[in-house]
């Protein structure tokens, strides 16, 4: 599908054949392509199951061809996030949702492999931080947002 007009495709829209409960065959997608910047490459691909929901959503958020963003996602709603930050083609951020909304982000911020800080939401809101300091893989200094709403 050609969508700014410009005569080159931004959308590939890839199906198989199947049956339906039925016995007729229909088309399935499986997975779309689009290029969101038009420059003739794909910049975010999703995938979808056989209910037609999409199950997977990968990306390259800055157009260099590599991808820096994977979302996973259960009946609909995305369940989990991994992003490349540094660019060195491994995720060091990553994004926890539930009922689609953003509860913990986990964060490799001195790219060691290992998580050493980590945001706790509420309300759409960051409640809580934690912080590894001194590199064993566990919270030891806390800070809590002034602002958010306790219970």
């Amino acid at each position: 599908m050609d969508v700014n007009g410009d005569h080159s495709p931004d959308v590939w829209t890839y199906s198989v054949t199947v049956k339906s409960p039925d016995g007729r065959e229909r088309e399935r997608v499986v997975r779309k392509e689009l290029d969101l910047n038009w420059d003739g490459k794909v910049d975010l691909t999703q995938y979808f199951d056989e209910h037609g929901e999409k199950v997977r959503e990968v990306m390259d958020l800055d157009y260099d061809g590599k991808v820096d963003a994977t979302y996973t996602f259960e009946k609909g709603l995305k369940v989990k996030g991994e992003r490349d930050i540094d660019g060195d083609g491994r995720p060091d951020s990553f994004l926890f949702f539930e009922k689609g909304v953003l509860v913990r982000k986990e964060n490799d911020n001195n790219h060691d492999g290992r998580v050493d800080y980590w945001e706790y939401w509420e309300g759409n809101q960051v409640d809580r931080i934690g912080e590894d300091v001194d590199g064993d893989g566990n919270v030891d200094k806390w800070t809590r947002n002034p602002s958010a709403a306790r219970q």
